[in-house]
């Protein structure tokens, strides 16, 4: 941790000691909720003696277990598109149990601030958005000179005013040995058995997809250079599993439990993906992980963790980049002038400082 930051914190939380859970309300979406985690880093700096909640989709809440400093995820599936009241008030009597001294709210809408409010949570710290005045107590303003999500996410995690540092501690995802053994084991798969790379083909809308074409050329190259090649995802991911497997001996792990992702990508020595959740997962794993990034910016979304390579086309694009799920003008070009002899260069790079390092 930085220690200019540290000193700041020590210096602005001079208002004794408090030791009231604090609970995080962070973005559902998968990568976004393993970048939340430097906000608990920040957190466990200021505050080492209060434990840490973070609410949690189903889907997301495997995650939570593998976040030092995260005592527990409190489970909701909340809809998206509507306010859905009575669900927030029962999600309040929950919240209310545990006796909250603070929440800190990373989305900017209203409705994601309601349960902390009913649960009468003390402090409430958020982001100004949609008139949250009542249902937030401590609203930061100044969200338009934030460039990135993880630096909105962060500052709230800081004494209201506090410099930046530097840099911003990197999630972290740790798996223990044990469990890492018995998935192993569960699959047939030996310790010391062949270097894997894990496969992950799958985003949000086909325009972030490198295609599943591109993946399968990747897959036999790796096969025939003595690899072992998963393929993983969701039940979404299934088809783009079956295409890239083929006749193959690589072997189709999507599953309806984002935890098998995470230990398939902990046990794996590389990871190649898309700009997705997965490559949050990977890189905060430590997995050297090589990103394919086709209509996104790098410098915005990429993960805080290094990551082996940073895959992009070389033609300058004037349409890039997009945010659209399915590309508006047809070509996707940023995605498919990427070639396997590239992606592969890169994966075989990681794959030499893995052994190197052994």
């Amino acid at each position: 941790m930085n220690n200019h930051l540290l000193d700041w914190i020590r210096r602005g939380d001079a208002k004794g000691p408090d030791s009231r859970p604090i609970l995080i309300v962070p973005y559902m979406w998968i990568g976004d909720f393993v970048r939340c985690h430097t906000v608990v880093r920040l957190l466990k700096a200021r505050f080492p003696d209060r434990p840490i909640d973070m609410l949690s989709t189903t889907l997301c809440a495997p995650l939570a277990d593998y976040m030092p400093g995260v005592r527990l995820a409190v489970i909701v599936d909340l809809p998206r598109k509507r306010l859905a009241f009575s669900q927030h008030r029962q999600l309040a009597g929950r919240l209310k149990k545990e006796d909250y001294g603070s929440a800190l709210v990373m989305l900017k809408t209203w409705k994601s601030a309601l349960a902390p409010f009913l649960a009468g949570i003390p402090e409430r710290t958020g982001l100004f958005g949609e008139a949250r005045f009542i249902v937030l107590n401590d609203l930061r303003f100044g969200k338009g000179r934030l460039p990135r999500m993880v630096d909105e996410c962060a500052s709230l995690a800081l004494p209201a005013g506090a410099e930046f540092p530097a840099e911003w501690p990197a999630p972290e995802l740790k798996v223990p040995a044990p469990e890492l053994a018995a998935w192993r084991g569960q699959h047939g798969l030996a310790a010391n058995g062949r270097p894997a790379v894990a496969l992950a083909p799958g985003a949000v809308g086909p325009a972030k997809r490198w295609p599943a074409a591109a993946y399968a050329a990747l897959s036999q190259r790796l096969l025939a250079d003595g690899f072992a090649v998963w393929v993983l995802g969701g039940p979404g991911e299934k088809a783009l599993a079956r295409e890239i497997v083929g006749d193959t001996q690589a072997r189709d792990f999507t599953a309806t439990d984002l935890r098998q992702a995470v230990l398939a990508l902990a046990a794996a020595s590389a990871a190649v993906s898309n700009d997705s959740g997965l490559l949050h997962v990977a890189a905060a794993l430590g997995t050297p992980t090589v990103g394919i990034f086709g209509p996104t910016s790098p410098w915005h979304w990429a993960p805080l963790n290094p990551l082996a390579a940073k895959i992009q086309a070389k033609t300058e694009l004037p349409c890039r980049p997009c945010h659209k799920p399915i590309c508006r003008l047809g070509h996707h070009r940023c995605m498919v002038e990427i070639g396997p002899d590239e992606v592969l260069a890169a994966t075989q790079r990681a794959l030499a400082a893995v052994a190197a390092a052994q």
